[in-house]
């Protein structure tokens, strides 16, 4: 057997695991009350099965790393790969200090959609550009990695407390923004399945475009909605475009990824929508019930924690080690570079977090409402950042 089959069998086993100790995380909803925030013997198969997912996803990353020579965290599917096994590892060690099985009935379900996502771009492994060939791709991207998948459990603990806590009998500003969050949450459900099913009927629609100096194509494996900017349709049989993309969203994949954007969008909304029928109620509404056994304190205290060690691994990563390699590859320390700035933004957003925490008092609902937006500005660097803006980072 070679090392890509061990690389892709042992992450799909780790997959697969990640799933089934859900499911076991989710016994703890039959213990008592009084025993729900406690250790139990569901949580601890739970916590078992997790682990030896995450061994497997640590063959996954060796192998490969054996195979490419280098660390696999070069393009969006190794990043984003490894971001979910981080969030895991971070995952594994709330879990071993604070003994809430409940954590993991949201933690795990959530990074596995991150490394399913992960698997919808290209698994093939490529050679480094030059800018990347270097010792700081192995320091720089592992540690931004790391301190995400650190801040991504005060997102989780947040989330849980705002189902927990906010009154979903009536409907209010607070209920409507929750369920906004819950729906995103869908939308990368939604992307993963319309990805999905258009890879397996084979689809693909062919643009050519006009590009200086010479005429280039454009692969879509989606129905073409938005197509690329000065192109011409070359498939048969295949939806025509409704629009192009627009002229300030640079680079030759601009359109294929806006287009990606606008099916993720109608695949998660679609989703969303049957959850709904079937349960017949909001979905935070439907969620709050098992959560009542969860101490709201503790939740608060996860969220604190995570971020008081995730931020500074971040900030080494992200914000320190993203400038030594900048100046060392590109010549200057910054350039307002996309993903530059949104790593400014995340850095001052969560250090604004800690100061309205630890200056201001905003503990429970305020904290919670912080750690949501603070993710969703982690995913918006690894979504939108990189499927629609054109930068430096753009072979990434």
């Amino acid at each position: 057997m070679d090392l890509n089959s061990i690389s892709n069998g042992a992450l799909l086993i780790a997959f697969l695991l990640y799933l089934v100790a859900t499911f076991f995380f989710g016994g703890a909803i039959r213990q008592n009350k009084s025993e729900r925030h406690q250790k139990t013997k569901s949580g601890s198969i739970g916590l078992v099965i997790t682990i030896i997912g995450f061994i497997s996803q640590l063959v996954y990353f060796i192998s490969r790393w054996m195979m490419t020579g280098h660390a696999p965290v070069s393009n969006l599917f190794e990043f984003t790969t490894f971001l979910g096994m981080s969030m895991i590892l971070a995952f594994i060690i709330i879990y071993a200090y604070y003994k809430t099985a409940f954590l993991g009935i949201f933690a795990l379900p959530l990074a596995t959609i991150i490394i399913a996502y992960a698997s919808m771009f290209s698994t093939e492994a490529e050679p480094l550009v030059p800018s990347l060939q270097s010792n700081w791709l192995h320091i720089h991207v592992t540690t931004v990695a790391l301190g995400q998948g650190i801040l991504f459990i005060s997102f989780v603990a947040g989330i849980m407390y705002l189902i927990r806590q906010i009154d979903q009998s009536v409907i209010s500003f607070r209920n409507v923004m929750l369920e906004i969050v819950i729906y995103f949450i869908f939308l990368f459900i939604g992307f993963i399945a319309v990805t999905t099913i258009f890879n397996s009927l084979s689809y693909q629609a062919t643009f050519e475009v006009e590009s200086e100096p010479q005429q280039m194509t454009a692969e879509y494996h989606l129905p073409p909605i938005a197509a690329p900017g000065d192109s011409t349709l070359l498939s048969e049989n295949v939806m025509s475009p409704w629009f192009e993309a627009p002229d300030w969203m640079q680079g030759d994949e601009a359109g294929r990824k806006l287009n990606t954007v606008i099916w993720s969008f109608i695949g998660g909304t679609i989703i969303y929508g049957i959850a709904l029928l079937i349960s017949r109620k909001r979905i935070g509404k439907r969620l709050q019930p098992l959560l009542k056994g969860v101490k709201p304190d503790m939740l608060d205290e996860i969220m604190y924690r995570s971020v008081t060690i995730g931020f500074p691994v971040f900030t080494l990563g992200g914000i320190i080690f993203a400038a030594i390699w900048a100046q060392i590859a590109w010549g200057r320390f910054w350039g307002w570079d996309p993903k530059e700035v949104w790593a400014l933004i995340t850095w001052l957003f969560y250090a604004a977090f800690l100061h309205l925490r630890l200056s201001r008092g905003w503990h429970g609902e305020k904290s919670g409402w912080l750690a949501v937006v603070g993710f969703a500005i982690i995913m918006f660097n690894l979504i939108v950042v990189n499927l629609i803006l054109a930068g430096l980072h753009s072979y990434a």
